[in-house]
């Protein structure tokens, strides 16, 4: 046993059940004579829950937390490159991907409108930045990644300057195309978080309106059935009344004969 394999062990459960189970596997390693792995896999921290439901994508769907990271990887390069066309077409898959493997993430997760907007932070950050993508395909967060700008700069690539004239307006004429796919990539990545997080919120009040509804559906339900239950008392009582007038009425003419 080593921290590598325990690690992705417990940051495949969820949050309610990894401090008991990091507890646990301390205590098995010490119980082994491994002091300095039972300190170690002490410290690792529990997860949040969005940190838990990115983990779960990159175990249960690889494939498209893979197509993800992949276009983040060509869009980097395009960014380097300053392709404007191809940063427009990267952009745009950028936001089907995303999109996809941020709903994959909530599946079943059960998460807030608030730590589903950290999943879409943290899915942000592994498109524009190496380092997060490695962590996110790791499956070992434990809390959202966030990253600030649309994407990483572009790298110098040290070359000497033109030479006034045709090649100089040239690169000035692709300059200006970069500034402006970046200027319509940034714009679209905003548009598209604002959706997700919308959706986010549609989700979340429809899950409130449900269970409202239901509930309310449970008491109405309740409420017919005393109502039933009252109005058979009800009628009980009226036979009741009606018996009891009855005999009042026959003892009274007992009485009176016996009187007589």
């Amino acid at each position: 046993m080593d921290l590598d394999e325990v690690a992705g062990r417990l940051y495949a459960l969820p949050p309610s059940e990894f401090t008991a189970a990091r507890t646990a596997a301390a205590r098995a390693a010490k119980d082994a004579g491994d002091v300095r792995l039972s300190r170690d896999i002490a410290k690792l921290r529990r997860p949040t829950v969005s940190a838990w439901a990115v983990n779960r994508l990159a175990r249960e769907h690889a494939a498209e937390l893979a197509e993800l990271l992949d276009v983040g990887e060509s869009l980097r390069a395009a960014w380097e490159r300053q392709d404007a066309g191809e940063l427009a077409e990267l952009t745009r898959r950028r936001g089907e991907v995303t999109g996809k493997a941020g709903r994959l993430a909530r599946e079943g997760a059960g998460l807030s409108a608030a730590a589903g907007t950290e999943v879409d932070q943290t899915l942000d950050a592994a498109v524009v930045d190496a380092g997060a993508a490695e962590e996110v395909r790791r499956g070992r967060l434990d809390k959202p990644l966030r990253f600030s700008g649309f994407a990483p700069a572009p790298v110098p690539r040290g070359r000497p300057a033109a030479a006034k004239g045709k090649r100089g307006g040239t690169e000035d004429t692709e300059k200006a195309r970069a500034e402006e796919a970046e200027r319509r990539a940034e714009a679209e990545a905003r548009k598209a978080k604002e959706r997700r997080e919308a959706e986010a919120a549609q989700r979340e009040w429809r899950e409130a309106l449900d269970a409202v509804e239901k509930e309310h559906g449970e008491r109405a339900e309740k409420v017919a059935r005393l109502e039933q239950k009252l109005a058979k008392a009800r009628k009980k009582l009226e036979d009741s009344a009606q018996r009891l007038e009855v005999t009042r009425r026959e003892e009274r003419h007992a009485r009176l004969r016996l009187e007589r």
